[in-house]
């Protein structure tokens, strides 16, 4: 790819492409989906990954599969972009985990 064409690409596709790359070496597989500033990898059913600026930099956003007993919302984890290797690892564990689950194919109430 030329320097022009790395230019031109936005920082959450770049940041979503390095953790596909790394998902990608752990044997689990994503789409690159990418607009309005930031980008989603869609892993598998319950297992979507935004990655975002947030007050601190780039960073990496998804459901852990758990609701708050208290207010019923779904309960969300994330690292640093800078980190996408451990990212990438937990987001590894928690497809492993879905994969193993047989009842994750319905959302919780």
């Amino acid at each position: 790819m030329s320097l022009l064409a790395t230019a031109k690409r936005s920082p959450a596709l770049v940041v979503a492409e390095q953790l596909r790359g790394e998902l990608e070496r752990l044997g689990v597989s994503a789409d690159v989906h990418e607009g309005d500033g930031l980008a989603l990898l869609s892993v598998r059913l319950h297992l979507a990954v935004w990655c975002e600026r947030g007050p601190e930099g780039w960073r990496y956003r998804w459901w852990t599969g758990r609701v708050s007993q208290r207010t019923g919302r779904w309960i969300y984890t994330g690292c640093r972009a800078l980190a996408v290797k451990t990212a990438a690892q937990r987001i590894a564990a928690r497809y492993a985990e879905l994969r193993r689950d047989s009842s994750s194919s319905s959302l919780p109430r």
